[in-house]
């Protein structure tokens, strides 16, 4: 018979025994030593019916496939625009990947200029750490207004919630239009400047807290709480 040893959601460091005997599998963040797993990193304990991993609490963007993320433009080629990403991987947003028909040898800075902040979405991502990027579906776009947080990328998930319950609680409580970028970065615009704080600290509230329980109601009571002064 195995035996859990960590709880779901406990803070386990690396090193920490999670579980003993064989009926139990390790995934992300752990590993088998004999009938042991065992965590391999700092994190937050996820039990899944067998499975045992950790979310990480720490740890820089690792780009995917699919993911929509927000990126900062600091460069140029005859061929598209460079954006940082928040990680050490260069990514590209070329020319034929953006939303607009753009002829070569165009002005580039009209479409996207240095600095200029835009939703986009990866579509490929190679083993020399390069990423292209496309500002071609919904929502992905230069984000003119509003403002910009981070927060740490491992935290996304909680933000987001359960199909997407938690960043859409905060949306209809605050009236806010919320893009969460899945490298960390979250734009927020709201036409009440005092509803858009309310969301800035709500989703600070959800990083600071996102190891413990009861998270959604929480965040709940701090919305009602918030909007009602």
């Amino acid at each position: 018979m195995g035996e859990i040893i960590a709880k779901d959601r406990e803070i386990v460091v690396p090193g920490e025994i999670l579980a003993k005997g064989m009926d139990y599998i390790p995934a992300g963040g752990t590993f088998r030593d004999n009938e042991d797993i065992i965590a391999n990193q700092l994190g937050v304990v996820s039990l899944n019916g067998r499975l045992i991993k950790l979310v990480p609490l720490t740890g820089r963007y690792v780009p995917k496939v699919n993911d929509i993320i927000i990126g900062k433009v600091f460069d140029m080629t005859f061929s598209g625009w460079l954006m940082d990403i928040g990680c050490a991987y260069t990514a590209m947003l070329s020319i034929r990947d953006a939303t607009e028909f753009i002829e070569r040898n165009s002005d580039l800075t009209q479409y996207y200029d240095y600095n200029d902040i835009i939703a986009a979405k990866i579509i490929k991502v190679t083993k020399s750490k390069a990423v292209d990027l496309t500002t071609k579906g919904p929502g992905l776009r230069k984000l003119n207004e509003g403002k910009i947080i981070e927060i740490t990328p491992s935290k996304v998930p909680r933000v987001i919630g359960k199909q997407g319950s938690m960043i859409t609680m905060i949306k209809e409580a605050t009236d806010c239009r919320i893009i969460v970028g899945q490298n960390g970065r979250i734009w927020i615009h709201g036409v009440d400047s005092d509803k858009e704080i309310v969301a800035t600290r709500a989703i600070m509230k959800i990083e600071e807290e996102s190891h413990t329980e009861g998270l959604t109601d929480k965040i709940k009571e701090f919305l009602e709480k918030e909007l009602k002064k």
